[in-house]
């Protein structure tokens, strides 16, 4: 229940565009799930703000050239991807599907280009390097109070093979996500952020008393 499983499987057929993704899948997840995914903090200005821009951004065509062959093949930090589109950092993707980011993870290395792994994953760094096998990945990264833990993850990512740290520089603390408080958003019991085993990260995490952006925030350096 609330999966993209093969109970709500729909014919891709149907599917033609993002939109079409978008609009599926506020019918088959659940009301925790959905309302983490497509909400913003507050009352989402920059959220909307966010969907207006990139709108805004158009495709300059060049005239009198031959495209009969295009290369989008780009440079990224000592390695290349097929086109200059990444997956960014997207939060307990398991949430979705059972595979979770390790199906992002196969996706990106398939379509041959880079995933960035978020810190909120609940699948972990080294899980997600095995699934991507020989694909482009970066690894996103909060500063944390726990200095340890903060280098703990850098040097993980390291030995995994993750080409690039996506360092997160604006965000203090967790913004106050309306929908999450009254839904008093938690991740399923079944699920984790994948990638804490430390004791006192673990303590804050599982204090289920709390919605998890409270404990969550708690591990942020402001």
């Amino acid at each position: 229940r609330g999966y993209f499983d093969k109970g709500h499987r729909r014919s891709r057929a149907a599917m033609f565009s993002l939109a079409d993704f978008e609009a599926h899948a506020g019918a088959v997840l659940d009301k925790n799930a959905w309302d983490y995914y497509s909400s913003g903090a507050n009352q989402e200005q920059t959220l909307r703000d966010n969907q207006e821009a990139f709108k805004r951004y158009r495709l300059q065509p060049r005239f009198l050239r031959d495209v009969s062959q295009v290369d989008t093949k780009v440079q990224l930090f000592g390695g290349e991807v097929a086109f200059p589109i990444c997956v960014s950092p997207t939060a307990m993707q398991r949430m979705a599907h059972p595979d979770g980011e390790t199906a992002t993870a196969r996706a990106c290395t398939k379509m041959g280009t880079c995933m960035v792994l978020s810190c909120w994953s609940t699948t972990s760094i080294e899980e997600v390097a095995e699934a991507s096998d020989s694909g482009l990945r970066w690894c996103q990264l909060y500063i944390f109070r726990d200095r340890q833990l903060t280098k703990e993850l850098v040097l993980r990512a390291e030995k995994a093979g993750y080409k690039a740290l996506v360092i997160t520089l604006d965000q203090p603390t967790v913004g106050r996500r309306l929908v999450d408080e009254r839904n008093h958003f938690n991740l399923p019991k079944h699920l984790s952020l994948a990638n804490y085993s430390n004791v006192q990260a673990q303590s804050s995490l599982k204090q289920r008393d709390l919605v998890l952006h409270e404990s969550t925030s708690a591990m942020l350096d402001p």
